[in-house]
């Protein structure tokens, strides 16, 4: 089971620890808010486009609000991935006051 971890932690995961997120929502739920720099996989997709992901690093999954990312994190973790979940997901992110782009 991977990791559970806050946003806050996921936003230094990525800005200061070279983490990469990965953003596992549909495509509109990508278009109206994201973390800026994110990776953009939805869920459906991932197992046809794992060429897309480090080799190496931390692969921290975000989605709406951490269900399917927990699902993505799992799956990856169990494939031999360092991947860790942020719980709250973009809802959790965006409410943290942490950085967005819209449109």
């Amino acid at each position: 089971m991977a990791k559970q971890i806050s946003v806050l932690e996921a936003a230094q995961l990525v800005g200061e620890q070279g983490g990469v997120l990965l953003d596992v929502r549909e495509p509109d739920e990508w278009v109206i808010v994201r973390a800026p720099g994110a990776l953009h996989i939805p869920m459906r997709q991932l197992a046809a486009s794992t060429d897309r992901l480090p080799a190496g690093g931390t692969i921290v999954c975000i989605c709406h609000v951490g269900a399917r990312s927990a699902i993505v994190a799992d799956a990856l973790a169990g494939a031999g991935y360092d991947a860790v979940n942020v719980t709250g997901g973009m809802e959790a992110w965006e409410s943290e006051g942490l950085p967005v782009e819209r449109g």
